[in-house]
């Protein structure tokens, strides 16, 4: 008896083994067949992007499909770029799809162009292409590219606080980027520091929340000026006074350059280095 369930399970094995020998054979071979071909933006887009238009739409990305020999695939597609130049060696992936049309917001293509490298606020050469592919990655064809001029935006952080008023670089503006994003250091929760110019004998304020408009968001509730500090206890830097101007802002006193102002409200403290 024993004999014949070794000879059962042999011929199990084997029969097993020839049908997964004949799937192998009869499975369609799938080759490559045509790349797809990108059609826009062409090489005279040239976009500045913005935080205030982050939702609209910068550009719509459209292109021939990529063909593959054998039988019907689902083609999948990523819109790659990368700085103009340097034949794609790092691509950053800007959205995926398995539509032939893809519209960008302003957000993505910014988020993408910071995420690569791309230098904020300053005109960048980009290439842009489309990579087609099988599956997650088999037998991947690549689009022709095109270069663009994109100038993205800087994307603070949320947590950030914000410095507006004319001894800032920006001055007493919020138009294009002017305020001055004043970050929580690395890994603390209350503590404020940022590099920059400040202007002898000029004022400013914080603001604790952005609005990122053009008209700016001035609402007293939505701003910290010397005074607050002073009758909150805070000891702060003799090179700031108050302004006793109409708002009782901050007055730099010191000389005009490169310092770092640092809000700590764990120590109470308001230092320029």
């Amino acid at each position: 008896m024993k004999n014949i369930y070794k000879i059962l399970i042999a011929f199990i094995g084997v029969l097993a083994v020839s049908c997964n020998a004949d799937d192998v054979e009869n499975r369609p071979v799938i080759g490559v067949g045509t790349a797809p071909v990108l059609l826009t933006p062409q090489s005279d887009f040239s976009i500045v992007l913005s935080k205030e238009t982050e939702k609209e739409i910068a550009t719509t990305v459209t292109w021939n499909k990529a063909t593959y020999a054998g039988s019907t695939v689902v083609v999948n597609y990523t819109i790659q770029i990368a700085k103009a130049g340097t034949n794609f060696k790092s691509p950053v992936t800007v959205t995926n799809t398995t539509a032939v049309s893809q519209e960008l917001t302003v957000e993505e293509l910014n988020s993408a162009l910071v995420n690569g490298g791309f230098i904020e606020k300053e005109v960048n050469n980009v290439d842009l292409r489309i990579k087609a592919v099988i599956g997650a990655d088999g037998l991947p064809q690549y689009s022709n590219s095109v270069t663009f001029k994109a100038t993205p935006y800087h994307a603070p952080l949320a947590s950030s606080h914000w410095l507006v008023g004319g001894a800032t670089p920006g001055g007493w503006s919020w138009d294009g980027d002017a305020e001055t994003e004043f970050p929580l250091v690395a890994g603390q929760s209350k503590i404020y520091e940022v590099s920059l110019v400040l202007k002898n004998g000029e004022a400013f304020r914080e603001f604790l929340s952005n609005d990122f408009t053009s008209g700016g968001n001035w609402g007293s509730d939505n701003s910290h000026n010397f005074e607050y500090y002073a009758n909150a206890g805070y000891t702060i830097d003799s090179e700031l006074e108050n302004a006793n101007d109409g708002d009782k802002n901050f007055k730099y006193t010191g000389a005009t350059g490169l310092r770092v102002f640092k809000i700590d409200n764990v120590a109470k403290t308001i230092t320029l280095d």
